[in-house]
């Protein structure tokens, strides 16, 4: 177990390089199951969510060598086994093994699937989708002789499912239509990938058209992750220096700077890269998470002590209704917050240092980031769950001028 100790207070300033992004990579990373060959991917992440990714493709024999900033997997002679279920329980994209495995094996056990447990996080669109191709359930076991291609239809925006649902699609025989499909770009991202695999997949709007092909081996460079650029650029507006953040993925984050400018923050834009100046004093601020292009909910807790050391603010989750479990560690921070159904209005509070255990990714960071805007000496602990989504954490923020130490319990 990790815990994060730390000097806040100090104003932070310089450059920052985003990494690229979880949530493009683990998909990608899944879809080399359906493969017969070496795919080769540029820029992952090096964050426990994709270790914990790349040791279930070895579960099942892949082999996979780094080379600088280069990955190659290698999945030509592999066979299914159960997953180990203690790799399951650590990240949430192991239900990515559902249309993976079936794909490429014809079966996949049901598991208690992980990730951060900040809400309900039922897979009966995922298995819906399974279904839809010709699978059947039995027990904790889903399984298909032969994929056929057919019709899926899903009644809400999900990224999981919609992953899941391409997966299957893409070597299943025939053509299969997908409606009301997640737009996200690291679903743009993973259909770039198994097209660079031999797959026939086109996305129009919020359907998509698949045509089953046997794939081989890809080539992919990982977007950069909007989600860590989010984060930055809030650190920066809070912490009082100037922090450009680099390497973002520009055109996909519309909808956060504009929250940012609603909040009363002034952005300067460049190629790639973007500073938040720090502001004290701002516009109260509403936001309402939901599906791509809508504000991600990944960042509704990196808002929060944005909105409590600013005006106040009210933030509305329409995709995960219960993500508000970090509220109670922000307490810790001095940060004062009501929550009824899937709101939560901010209240503007006096920050202070503090002691809090991070609940989940993103409740984690939120509480690092007020921890380093806040003077004198906090600590934050279970940082595992914080290090999940954010690589080189340490170095990065140190680069900054931080004064932080992540280290073993």
């Amino acid at each position: 177990m990790k815990k994060i100790l730390l000097s806040g207070g100090k104003a932070l300033s310089g450059e920052v390089t985003v990494s690229g992004s979880k949530n493009a990579a683990l998909p990608i990373i899944f879809s080399c199951i359906l493969t017969n060959g070496v795919s080769e991917i540029e820029n992952l992440p090096d964050i426990g969510d994709v270790n914990v990714a790349l040791d279930l493709l070895r579960n099942v024999g892949a082999k996979i060598t780094s080379n600088g900033n280069t990955t190659r997997i290698d999945t030509s002679d592999i066979s299914y086994r159960k997953p180990d279920p203690t790799l399951v329980s650590g990240i949430r994209a192991s239900t990515y093994l559902l249309g993976s495995c079936i794909s490429r094996f014809g079966i996949c056990h049901i598991m208690p699937f992980g990730g951060c447990n900040f809400s309900l996080r039922p897979i009966d669109m995922h298995l819906d989708a399974c279904i839809a191709l010709g699978c059947k359930l039995h027990d904790d076991i889903i399984s298909c002789d032969r994929l056929r291609g057919g019709e899926i239809h899903f009644s809400k925006a999900s990224v999981g499912a919609t992953v899941n649902a391409i997966m299957l699609a893409a070597s299943a025989e025939g053509e299969t239509h997908i409606s009301g499909c997640a737009v996200e770009p690291h679903i743009d991202a993973l259909i770039d990938f198994l097209n660079s695999c031999g797959a026939d997949i086109v996305r129009r709007g919020r359907n998509l058209y698949i045509k089953g092909k046997y794939l081989h081996g890809g080539k992919i460079r990982v977007i950069g992750d909007m989600i860590e650029a989010g984060s930055y650029l809030a650190l920066g507006a809070m912490c009082g220096g100037r922090v450009r953040v680099k390497n973002i993925p520009d055109a996909d984050m519309d909808s956060i700077f504009d929250s940012f400018r609603e909040l009363g923050a002034e952005i300067i834009r460049g190629e790639n890269s973007a500073v938040v100046e720090p502001i004290s004093t701002g516009n109260f601020l509403s936001v309402t998470a939901s599906p791509y292009p809508g504000f991600p909910t990944d960042l509704q807790p990196i808002f929060a002590p944005l909105m409590a050391y600013t005006s106040g603010g009210m933030i509305t989750d329409n995709v995960w209704h219960s993500r508000f479990g970090y509220l109670d560690s922000l307490r810790s921070f001095g940060i004062r917050s009501e929550v009824k159904d899937n709101c939560a209005t901010i209240i503007k509070s006096k920050i202070t240092n503090g002691i809090a255990t991070a609940t989940d990714l993103r409740g984690g960071m939120a509480c690092l980031i007020t921890a380093l805007s806040a003077k004198g000496d906090s600590e934050i602990y279970s940082a595992d769950l914080i290090l999940r989504g954010y690589e080189n954490l340490e170095q990065k923020l140190s680069t900054l001028g931080a004064d932080i130490i992540i280290c073993d319990c």
